[in-house]
């Protein structure tokens, strides 16, 4: 079945408000600095952006729990924070948001990672990167397996995402792996490169087709359902969901099924963040009691909200009934 009934919608929807996310990953603070360009600077050959207004807001994994909450859910994040001003305004913005802080981990041994805009007008001109993404070190990494020890038993589903920037070390992944395994939760990872073997069988795994291909070395076949077979068995997860951007998704089933759910997008505005609501999302479908289809069913339509609006954005239960209702429930 691959078409979801406006009552079996609302099923997912009403029970995904009751669910509990955890989501382990790499947190960063995304800051914006923009403002009118009308001279270049006397000192150098750039522009001189006149600062109108400076924003901050929760980037990564913090993306990901910000969708997960404007779902309704719960959410917590075990995730590593540097004893920094960044990191005090990243715990006091995820806190404003309604996700649950007690997963999280200060330490002095690295920054909170961090990246700085600067917009003339909507164009970006350059960014600054604070950050170390060196794996933390085996002491920081025990203390956030231990965090996921303590708070998986509290959860629904556990969510994976990575980007490169050192908490997802092989032995905090076992140990997500691993309580899932335990308690029979449902996983979910959103993986890159550097441990992309390292998820093991996890529920749904989901790169795109770049972060795919790559490290497979090869050509991606998504619409060559034997292809699609043969790569989940190889990753070894339960169901591959591959995005493909405007061509959709691609979802490789674990009893053999290929179901290729083409974009519901009708018009890009900003594709930041997409990647971030397919996990969430997919990730509440799961916990709801959802399968895997459905979840990518359900994550294809939030992307597609999620690129019409600007910036990095959330998607809410109403907003996907409404797009659901009028582009189609597949």
């Amino acid at each position: 079945m691959d078409r979801l009934s406006p009552a079996r919608l609302d099923e997912i929807l009403e029970t995904a408000a009751g669910m509990r996310v955890l989501v382990v990953g790499d947190l960063m603070l995304d800051r914006y600095i923009s403002g009118p360009v009308d001279r270049v600077s006397p000192e150098a050959p750039v522009p001189v952006v006149r600062v109108a207004a400076t924003t901050a807001a929760v980037g990564g994994a913090g993306n990901v729990a910000a969708n997960v909450v404007a779902l309704g859910a719960t959410c917590r994040v075990v995730a590593c924070l540097g004893a920094d001003m960044a990191g005090e305004l990243l715990e006091a913005e995820l806190s404003r948001l309604g996700v649950r802080t007690d997963g999280l981990v200060r330490t002095d041994e690295r920054p909170t990672s961090e990246k700085t805009r600067v917009l003339a007008l909507r164009q970006q001109i350059v960014r600054f990167d604070v950050e170390d993404d060196r794996d933390v070190s085996v002491g920081l990494a025990r203390s956030l397996a231990e965090k996921v020890e303590q708070l998986a038993s509290e959860s629904d589903v556990l969510v994976m995402q990575d980007y490169n920037k050192g908490v997802l070390t092989p032995s905090v992944i076992s140990s997500v792996v691993a309580a899932g395994a335990r308690l029979g939760l449902p996983t979910v990872v959103d993986p890159k490169q550097r441990n992309f073997s390292a998820y093991g069988s996890v529920t749904v795994f989901k790169p795109n087709a770049k972060e795919l291909g790559d490290a497979l070395g090869d050509f991606i076949h998504a619409d060559d359902a034997e292809w699609m077979e043969a790569t989940r068995q190889r990753l070894g997860c339960q169901n591959l969901l591959l995005t493909l951007g405007e061509q959709g998704m691609a979802l490789q089933t674990e009893q053999g099924t290929a179901v290729r759910i083409p974009t519901a997008a009708r018009g890009v505005y900003d594709v930041s963040g997409a990647g971030d609501t397919v996990t969430g999302v997919a990730a509440v479908v799961l916990a709801a009691g959802g399968t895997p289809t459905e979840a990518a069913i359900l994550a294809n339509h939030a992307a597609a909200i999620e690129v019409g609006k600007a910036g990095v954005a959330t998607v809410s239960p109403d907003e996907l009934r409404a797009h659901v209702a009028h582009h189609g429930a597949r």
